[in-house]
């Protein structure tokens, strides 16, 4: 689904009718349904009809889904969306699945892994950089961590503060 972007996740059945819970990835959450027909994972394409709220995500409608048994089947699917259906965004916004493999190179040059994954935890982004030998570095998504992200170079620069790069302060662990 290289030309799609996935805007929720199928949390499971929502009541007896054939409603799914939905969380949506979607800078307004609610806004999920407003892209077109969406396509699962295994392909099945969804008229998306908000219902409401509900905790931890929102109830929806899916074209094709008429029981709640039908709903359980889909739990677990991710709902993807054309690219093309995607608003264009301005220069210093990304969306994650554009940030996802990126490779990471510190502000001299030097190879700092590959963009593993865009974390949300409500405080901010961060990426969580996989290098070659260690393990995962999470990095604020800043200006200041991240002074340049270059798409059709397919790499961003980092500038992480003391104590992520790795390695370091190894010599003041403890034994």
């Amino acid at each position: 689904m290289k030309d799609h972007v996935c805007l929720g996740a199928i949390m499971g059945s929502y009541g007896v009718r054939g409603e799914v819970r939905v969380k949506s990835f979607c800078a307004d959450p609610s806004a999920i349904g407003d892209y077109g027909p969406l396509t699962g994972d295994t392909g099945a394409t969804y008229k998306v009809t908000v219902i409401r709220p509900v905790k931890g995500g929102y109830a929806v409608r899916l074209s094709g889904v008429p029981h709640k048994e039908a709903a359980d089947a889909l739990k677990g699917q991710r709902l993807w969306a054309p690219r093309t259906a995607l608003p264009d965004l301005p220069d210093d916004e990304f969306y994650h699945s554009d940030l996802i493999g990126l490779d990471a190179v510190d502000t001299g040059g030097v190879p700092f892994g590959k963009v593993h994954a865009v974390l949300d935890h409500g405080a901010g982004d961060l990426l969580e950089l996989r290098p070659k030998r260690g393990p995962s570095i999470l990095l604020p998504f800043t200006r200041a961590c991240v002074p340049t992200v270059d798409l059709a170079s397919r790499r961003i620069v980092v500038d992480p503060p003391e104590g992520l790069r790795p390695g370091e302060g190894e010599e003041d662990a403890p034994v």
